[in-house]
């Protein structure tokens, strides 16, 4: 996700789409891991990907499904780094709910905004 903007910003140019319609998922330390929220725009908090996609789309105003995956216990980055590339350290039955419940989030924004623009 790191590199996403290399691609995003260009395809959207290509493809016309306004950036309200940008929907992308990522995770987030700064929610409970379970938690899920959308929001459109906001800050990039340090995370890399989203840094990438504002680069690449210009702007930050691009709807997010922020997905929490929780916090580590320490703020040094090569801990808070390995904490989000690494395992999931939850029972699979959880994480399987998490990613489920990340996909239905996204299905109903995209419901939305597609309804929003008919």
């Amino acid at each position: 996700m790191n590199g996403s903007g290399d691609s995003v910003g260009p395809a959207r140019g290509s493809l016309k789409v306004p950036l309200e319609r940008i929907v992308v998922l990522h995770d987030e330390i700064d929610l409970p891991f379970g938690e899920i929220q959308a929001r459109l725009g906001g800050g990039l908090a340090g995370h890399n990907g989203l840094k990438s996609l504002k680069r690449g789309l210009g702007d930050p105003g691009f709807w997010r499904v922020r997905v929490g995956v929780g916090r580590p216990g320490s703020t040094d980055p090569e801990v808070v780094s390995s904490y989000v590339l690494g395992r999931f350290r939850e029972p699979r039955p959880e994480v399987e709910a998490l990613i489920a419940g990340a996909a239905d989030e996204a299905e109903r924004l995209v419901e939305r905004l597609g309804s929003a623009h008919e």
